[in-house]
């Protein structure tokens, strides 16, 4: 399945699985955590979406069809550094080595669980962006990556998946312009059709939560967050 010109969420992953069952969960529970997800279900879609697109990370199975995962990565470390977690049913050292040799940031064998491939894919992100603590503090706004959850003056603030994932990414740029097509591209999946301009509102919760000044608009640009 190619991108859509909708994008994706906060973080926007890639997954390329030729399992049906596997493909279709691991989507699920990875949209239902606030990510946006695009999918692939053999090697050679997979690879061309992970060269077209700016994924945040991409989960990788080694046995493909068309093209298998080794070589899809081989492809990708060409152009870019995107973050990969390879999926495979063969638990041996060998193939672990292999993996990351060519390039995989990390490596789970199947069966998993889910919870820890969680774990490991927030991790990767975390990494990727240059964040060394799951928490990110700016002013009194304290958000913590591994929990999910942002504090105001020590106080917990309620955020909606789309709020939390929007407020994560503009934090993780704080003191960067982010550009609406670049949140865009973070906030709605090849799946998604919400209507852009919900950007806008969401955006006015996160003010009214967190003060009006937290988020500040450049017109014509985008918004930032100054840290």
């Amino acid at each position: 399945m190619l991108p859509s010109r909708r994008d994706a969420q906060r973080m926007r992953i890639l997954i390329i699985e030729d399992e049906p069952d596997l493909l279709r969960s691991l989507a699920m529970a990875l949209r239902d955590e606030g990510y946006a997800v695009d999918t692939a279900t053999n090697g050679e879609d997979g690879a061309f979406n992970a060269e077209s697109i700016n994924y945040d990370a991409i989960l990788l199975d080694v046995m493909l069809p068309k093209l298998d995962g080794w070589g899809v990565l081989e492809r990708l470390r060409k152009t870019k550094k995107t973050p990969v977690l390879m999926l495979t049913a063969r638990d041996t050292s060998r193939d672990r080595v292999r993996g990351l040799d060519t390039g995989a940031d990390d490596y789970l064998v199947k069966p998993f669980d889910l919870a820890e491939l969680l774990a490991r894919l927030r991790a990767l992100i975390r990494r990727s962006s240059g964040q060394a603590t799951t928490r990110i503090q700016i002013g009194e706004v304290i958000l913590d990556t591994a929990t999910r959850t942002v504090t105001r003056n020590n106080t917990p603030v309620e955020l909606t998946a789309r709020e939390y994932t929007l407020l994560e990414y503009l934090m993780i740029h704080r003191g960067e312009v982010v550009t609406r097509t670049a949140l865009y591209e973070h906030l709605f999946d090849e799946d998604d059709s919400t209507l852009s301009n919900l950007l806008d509102v969401h955006v006015s919760n996160l003010r009214k939560k967190l003060g009006h000044d937290f988020i500040t608009t450049r017109r014509g640009h985008g918004y930032c967050i100054e840290g």
